[in-house]
């Protein structure tokens, strides 16, 4: 290993940023040289640009400006991107978040250059193919050299797929600490009134394939969420991907429907944290809401993250019976999380995380946390 190594965090999409904050704040603590790669997955100022404001994060070294695009087209492009950047930069070690294309990109690129790589969210499983981001989390888990996992049932997941328990490490989950850092800054009060909505109201983020990329799936879903509109007002802050299809079923603001274009971190989490209900199929908002302790329900069949529905508020149902669980949702108010939140759920995931890639440059053998050892 060089005398000052050199880590890069590969970055691509909202929830990227998020969990790379707190890591690469407690790096910069440990004074590792590091820089960021933005590869433009999510090229909406709002979906990346105000994140990096919000959240504290330094200007990236490069910025591949990928766009959207087929998950063809897109990973070619990332690929041909990072590949060249990669090599200009010559990293010791490349740190790859959650699942998105710009994450499975990066963790090819870097096993075909030689380059070791680091994977935090490790072990999340849905067991469903076909969403893509379940692909991406496999491959990028098998492909990765340092495992760092958000929760204990990731651990055996990793383990019935033939991981190396050397290369994992349970650290609890980076994008806790962001929700800790900001929980002073989360006032619902200004952008509810910025938004002219009343006390009593619904988020929706809506943007998976399965619910937006074809024309019957997103018309059921619209439907059911304006169902839900009946009930409450409903603030549907809209994704660039699938922005066109909902608006097409029918998802237009106005009535008690309010379309708006995606919010920063901190105003997207303040509207969350006064809301008397969040409707997603998103990973991320599953975790937030859980820690807030507002009800969630997640439009999908089945979800990576367990942990928010034994541990939270979260709930999964169908487009069909969303209406009806919003109603009950609604009736029994503020949710309380069964017990303590979930395992090193403590904002500390940032710090244990840099203390292993630090570690690791040293070429120190630190004792996994799989192999029984928690993390202090």
């Amino acid at each position: 290993m060089r005398e000052n190594p050199l880590v890069l965090h590969v970055l691509g999409a909202r929830p990227n940023f998020v969990k790379a904050a707190p890591v690469v704040r407690a790096l910069g603590e440990l004074g590792v040289r590091q820089g960021i790669i933005h590869t433009g997955q999510h090229y909406d100022a709002l979906m990346s640009d105000v994140f990096f404001a919000d959240l504290g994060l330094p200007e990236p070294v490069a910025n591949l400006g990928v766009g959207s695009g087929s998950h063809a087209k897109q990973t070619a492009a990332l690929l041909v991107g990072l590949e060249e950047v990669v090599q200009e930069h010559d990293p010791d070690l490349v740190v790859v978040y959650g699942d998105v294309n710009s994450t499975l990109a990066a963790i090819l690129v870097c096993a075909k250059l030689g380059v070791r790589t680091a994977h935090v969210e490790a072990g999340l499983r849905s067991y469903d193919r076909g969403m893509p981001e379940e692909v991406n989390r496999v491959v990028t888990d098998a492909l990765a050299d340092l495992l760092f996992a958000t929760s204990p049932e990731a651990l055996a997941y990793l383990a019935s797929e033939g991981i190396p328990a050397d290369k994992v490490h349970l650290v609890g989950n980076p994008m806790i600490d962001s929700l800790f850092s900001a929980l002073p800054s989360l006032d619902p009060a200004p952008i509810a009134a910025r938004l002219g909505l009343p006390e009593r109201y619904a988020v929706a983020t809506l943007h998976r394939p399965a619910n937006v990329d074809t024309a019957e799936a997103a018309k059921e879903l619209v439907n059911a969420v304006l169902e839900v509109s009946r009930q409450v007002p409903v603030v549907v802050p809209v994704h660039p991907r699938g922005k066109a299809r909902l608006a097409d079923a029918g998802l237009v603001d106005g009535g008690s429907v309010k379309v708006i274009d995606p919010l920063g971190y901190v105003d997207f989490l303040s509207l969350v944290r006064g809301a008397a209900l969040v409707v997603t199929d998103s990973g991320g908002v599953q975790e937030e809401t859980t820690m807030l302790g507002v009800p969630c329900l997640t439009v999908r069949p089945n979800t990576e993250r367990p942990i928010t529905v034994t541990h939270g508020t979260n709930r999964l149902v169908t487009p069909a019976l969303l209406p009806v669980a919003a109603e009950k949702a609604l009736a029994d108010g503020a949710a309380t999380p069964a017990g303590e939140l979930p395992v090193l759920w403590d904002g500390k995931a940032g710090p244990r995380i840099a203390t292993v890639i630090a570690a690791w440059l040293k070429g120190d053998n630190l004792a996994p946390a799989s192999q029984g050892k928690r993390p202090e």
